[in-house]
């Protein structure tokens, strides 16, 4: 019996398990995802024109995106705390939004509705960040991996929630918003004491590496049953029983990661020897000083890294070390004999734990924040989009290319995350090389939309939707290196900003502008006031107005957008270059050792 409850206390502390969890909370966690397919009920039951409900979508933007006050509380409550504010605000926002639309409470004003659907996808953030926080320092040596799942999972949850209500279908449309406000409670309720850090650096064991196949398979074929289901009902009209059984199917494939922690705990005998965490622990690597010997070294420590000859950097991982002790031990006897003064850097260094505020003063977080607005801010352009290109491109079945656009952003973020640990852990190369590569694919697939070559629509949802996906692997992962885990939570929200200002700027301001002004010269309207970037008072304005708007045909009408998303893909990439170049030392100091 003894030997029994000793394997389920290591199934419930393993990291595994954890991650599992993670996973089927991301899985209901990008309820925003499914905004395209709720949001014409709230048109039609509240009598708003097009451009009314797009500050619906404005307000879903911002709450998926404005996180400072998660990462705050993150900081201060356990993480099933901030679990169960964020499926609080859910349940509150939509579930409000719910009573609006059926009539069950009295109509709100637009404004009002906007806070509400701000304050449930707001409960998004609580997901993510406690997921991705748990995760990452759960997995220190595997942040790329990790990160790609957990964000892949929340990018495909549209789909996956999309199928479940094709199950359970109601003549009252309304019961999807209902679905939205109470389904990622009872989850989060279900697995909130599970979501935890448990020491993870201690359970590095030989087949993580095996592990990590098995959850990359099961992404993989996840991704394409559910392409393929999608397509099938699309095309084909099919019988209750047979959606029934499609929906079981994915029930199983979500379940089937559980089969990792079981393993381990149960079965593997990696699990039983105990000379495997004592050898992998990180407080029993050889060399490691501890903490008392890292703070009564820190100074000079701040003297090695401003006084060592740049080509100490581009040793071996074991000869550098040995250079910058010899180094340290002549600082301290030079400073014993009072023949130099050491002085304190102020502020940690990059690899080390960063404060908001500290890493707002560092230009290596500007140049990711700024690299991931003008990235991934062309490619949500896109997605936001894709409806009116895809129509004024010829095609009249749009939903399906928003379908396979969410399926190649979740093999992007689960691809990004793959690749771009190859990157560091084969080369000790700094992972934003794969952010600008991402980038560069992107502006590729921004001219394919532009000049509408033959399957521009395919190729192009599959380069833009890759690359977009690429940037929620890299950027957290890559956060959380430079700037440490200490924070992360805070640090994280912070960058999500990028992504709501970009689709501000670029589909608000830029886009829509020049699709008007195309509209208007295709209906021989002459408006003195178009130009290809609105007024701020008439952006604000045209929210809450009740024109109809012209609808504009051919590639000319995203040709001009499409080219100027290519060139600030380009800029991008050109940031995440320079990162590059300023974090090389870094990247080799991390995982340089380990190839050696």
């Amino acid at each position: 019996m003894g030997k029994i409850q000793e394997r389920f206390a290591l199934f419930f502390n393993n990291r595994w398990l954890v991650f599992v969890a993670a996973m089927w909370i991301q899985s209901w966690a990008g309820i925003g995802y499914l905004f395209g397919s709720i949001s014409p009920v709230i048109k039609s039951s509240l009598s708003y024109n097009q451009r009314q409900l797009a500050s619906l979508g404005v307000a879903k933007d911002l709450g998926d995106s404005v996180g400072f006050l998660t990462g705050s509380l993150c900081e201060v409550l356990p993480l099933w705390g901030a679990l169960l504010v964020g499926a609080f605000q859910n349940l509150i926002g939509y579930g409000w939004v719910w009573l609006v639309v059926t009539g069950r409470s009295p109509p709100l004003p637009l404004w009002a509705m906007c806070i509400l659907i701000f304050i449930g996808n707001n409960g998004e953030t609580y997901f993510n960040t406690v997921a991705l926080v748990s995760c990452v320092q759960n997995f220190p040596k595997s942040r790329g991996p990790v990160v790609g799942i957990l964000k892949g999972f929340a990018g495909l949850s549209g789909a996956i929630l999309t199928q479940i209500y094709t199950m359970i279908h109601a003549p009252d449309h309304a019961s999807l918003i209902f679905m939205v406000a109470v389904g990622p409670g009872i989850i989060v309720i279900t697995l909130m004491f599970i979501i935890r850090p448990v020491g993870g650096h201690r359970q590095i064991r030989p087949s993580d590496g095996t592990s990590f196949s098995f959850i990359y398979s099961v992404c993989i074929l996840l991704a394409a049953y559910l392409m393929a289901v999608m397509l099938l009902e699309d095309l084909v009209t099919l019988s209750k029983t047979v959606i029934v059984t499609f929906t079981g199917i994915l029930f199983v494939l979500l379940v089937l990661p559980i089969a990792v922690p079981i393993w381990l705990s149960f079965f593997s005998p990696d699990q039983s020897d105990p000379s495997v965490e004592a050898l992998l622990s990180p407080q029993n690597e050889k060399g490691q000083p501890s903490q008392s010997e890292q703070d009564g070294h820190e100074v000079i420590l701040s003297e090695v890294e401003d006084e060592k000859p740049k080509e100490v950097d581009l040793l071996p991982a074991s000869e550098r070390q040995k250079r910058i002790a010899q180094l340290q031990a002549k600082l301290f006897q030079a400073a014993a004999a009072g023949a130099v003064r050491v002085k304190r850097r102020s502020g940690p260094h990059r690899g080390e734990d960063f404060t908001l505020g500290q890493a707002l003063i560092k230009a290596d977080f500007w140049l990711i924040f700024f690299s991931l607005l003008l990235g991934s801010g062309s490619g949500l352009t896109i997605i936001d989009n894709l409806g009116q290109l895809s129509q004024s491109l010829g095609y009249d079945n749009t939903h399906v290319f928003v379908s396979m656009i969410s399926i190649w952003n979740f093999l992007g973020r689960v691809g990004g995350g793959y690749i771009s640990e190859v990157v560091v852990r084969d080369y000790a190369y700094p992972r934003p090389v794969t952010m600008a590569a991402a980038q560069f694919v992107m502006a590729i697939g921004h001219i394919f939309f532009a000049f509408d070559w033959p399957g521009a629509m395919y190729i192009g949802t599959l380069l833009i939707g890759g690359g977009y996906g690429f940037h929620w692997a890299i950027v957290p992962a890559t956060a959380s290196e430079l700037f440490g885990l200490k924070k992360f939570g805070a640090l994280y929200n912070f960058l999500t900003l990028a992504n709501p200002a970009g689709s501000l700027v670029f589909s608000g301001m830029i886009a829509s502008g020049i699709y008007d002004r195309e509209a208007e010269k295709q209906a021989g309207i002459h408006n003195p006031n178009s130009q290809f970037f609105l007024s701020g008072r008439r952006f604000f304005t045209d929210f809450f107005s009740a024109e109809d708007t012209l609808k504009c045909e051919g590639s000319v009408c995203y040709f001009l957008t499409c080219m100027i998303m290519s060139g600030f893909c380009v800029i991008a990439a050109i940031l995440s270059l320079i990162l590059v170049h300023r974090t090389k030392v870094v990247y080799r100091n991390l995982y340089g050792k380990s190839r050696t």
